[in-house]
């Protein structure tokens, strides 16, 4: 990927909101940084960022969307505050909560603040993992956050936070994954959506020879090739999208540096599934690939 220059029209406005960037350019990405096929991707979720806009990445799991988070951090050099979505989720996990500390030897409550509002008041970036996994009803506490006002009511202090002008979100959402509720469409308009899709082919030969311990292309030539029959069975219904993430394709490639390839797979993506019908089925595709 080469260098990457923003507009001169963005550079002021990220100068504006006072935010540091960073060129996006090969060193970056090949130091642990996110990649995709498409380097238009990258380049639009940081001039969504720059313009205030709150992003949300849309992909399958183990596609790339908290990687591609943690480099919009890297590229902005701001520190980035996370919030892990769940069914049990409430205003505590993201506003903060009070707990009982001592000065001067005396009890008294103290207030300690959550990744939103640390978030807002430092100006840094909020990143909502798996945002479709909270309750409806937790939600609408980040309406007011994610609009123009840029504020939100604080229940357990009575003040309201404001954001300072470098604040940024960006969430990520996996749709039709097992426990998440579509999101209502006032909480979906006020994003940009991103959607980022598996890497294949020689930009995922790439990551593989990067971030995983095996160093033999040809085996790594084969673990593609099994990527992209994962990811046919996937759109086909056949297999679950776990089956087909990158994550779990390096920790395979991790072990088939050690291991026999057949049981790498079997460890590293087969035995994760619940059916063992899928098992079998992705067993069979790897039987034709590794021999």
């Amino acid at each position: 990927m080469k260098t990457i220059e923003l507009p001169n029209d963005i550079e002021k406005i990220i100068r504006e909101r006072h935010l540091t960037f960073s060129n996006i350019d090969e060193d970056m990405i090949s130091n642990g940084g996110f990649e995709a096929a498409d380097e238009h991707l990258l380049l639009d979720a940081v001039i969504a960022l720059s313009l205030g806009k709150n992003v949300l990445l849309k992909g399958p799991t183990g596609s790339g969307k908290t990687k591609l988070a943690e480099t919009l951090s890297n590229i902005f050099k701001q520190p980035m505050h996370s919030v892990n979505c769940s069914v049990d989720m409430d205003a505590e996990a993201l506003l903060g909560f009070k707990t009982i500390g001592q000065e001067s030897g005396l009890n008294k409550i103290e207030f300690v603040p959550g990744p939103v509002i640390k978030a807002m008041n430092m100006g840094h970036l909020l990143y909502i993992d798996e945002i479709n996994m909270a309750k409806p009803e937790t939600l609408p506490i980040l309406n007011s956050v994610l609009d123009y006002r840029r504020m939100v009511f604080n229940p357990f202090t009575g003040d309201v936070a404001r954001a300072k002008k470098s604040f940024g979100v960006v969430a990520a959402i996996n749709e039709g994954y097992v426990g998440t509720v579509p999101l209502n469409e006032a909480l979906k308009n006020r994003f940009i959506v991103i959607d980022v899709p598996y890497i294949q082919g020689d930009v995922l030969k790439g990551v593989l020879m990067k971030e995983s311990g095996l160093q033999d292309q040809s085996l790594i030539d084969k673990f593609v090739l099994l990527s992209e029959d994962l990811i046919i069975q996937v759109r086909n219904g056949q297999i679950p999208e776990e089956a087909a993430s990158i994550r779990a394709l390096i920790d395979t490639c991790d072990l088939a540096a050690y291991l026999p390839p057949l049981r790498a797979i079997q460890r590293g993506i087969a035995d994760k599934l619940e059916e063992e019908r899928e098992k079998a089925a992705i067993m069979n595709i790897a039987a034709t690939l590794f021999v």
